[in-house]
């Protein structure tokens, strides 16, 4: 019972492709790195998110520098800063780490926070006592996949290959359009087949509804 419990697991780990096309040596072990689609999306998402959560500050800074301390800094809203952009910046693919791979997703959603449900699934069985052997050892089960890990160095390379971007993004257009149209779809991804995974959204989930305790009188 519990061999094919294994094998039905492997079949959504590893998912089944055209025997016929020519795979790479990390595609025979089921891995699929991210394309560029998905890895801006993730980077750009995360940006996002870190100048939503340091743009709360109200704080002005002072900048520039005089010897007689005479002259009046410049005052500038650090909101609108560019110390605000590069701490920003700063780790910001290190977020990317925080992705898991649901396998048993075929589209952009397979980058997701959270546990995947396979693996959810998985380690109920452990909880329950049923041996289940992946051929890796089950603290390792948890850790970021290759294809996380190197959608991670995807996102530095990004970084680097499109700064002045995401600057021009950052000063001048960032009341007008999203980072995710600024960046990735006017400059990282110039072809219309290659934006697909920009629409591409978990589907809503809907709420659980509540059961009645015994003895609950409904309305009428």
């Amino acid at each position: 019972m519990q061999r094919y419990l294994l094998l039905a697991f492997l079949l959504l780990i590893v998912p089944i492709r055209d025997t016929l096309c020519e795979q790479t040596p990390e595609e025979e072990q089921g891995v699929r790195y991210a394309n560029r689609c998905e890895a801006c999306k993730i980077l750009a998402t995360e940006l996002e998110a870190r100048l939503g959560e340091t743009g709360k500050s109200h704080d002005v800074i002072e900048t520039g520098y005089s010897v007689d301390d005479v002259r009046p800094k410049k005052r500038t809203e650090y909101r609108r800063s560019e110390l605000r952009l590069l701490e920003s910046l700063e780790n910001v693919c290190e977020r990317v780490l925080e992705y898991n791979l649901h396998k048993e997703r075929t589209d952009s959603t397979r980058f997701a926070k959270g546990m995947s449900q396979t693996f959810q699934t998985l380690h109920g069985l452990v909880d329950k006592g049923v041996k289940v052997d992946l051929g890796i050892p089950m603290e390792l089960w948890d850790k970021p996949p290759v294809e996380v890990t190197q959608m991670k160095t995807q996102c530095e390379n990004m970084l680097e290959e499109y700064e002045d971007a995401i600057s021009n993004w950052y000063f001048k257009l960032q009341e007008d359009k999203s980072l995710t149209q600024h960046l990735c779809e006017e400059h990282v991804l110039k072809k219309k087949e290659e934006r697909e995974c920009l629409s591409e959204q978990l589907p809503a989930t809907k709420p659980k509804k509540q059961k009645k305790a015994k003895g609950d009188n409904e309305e009428l």
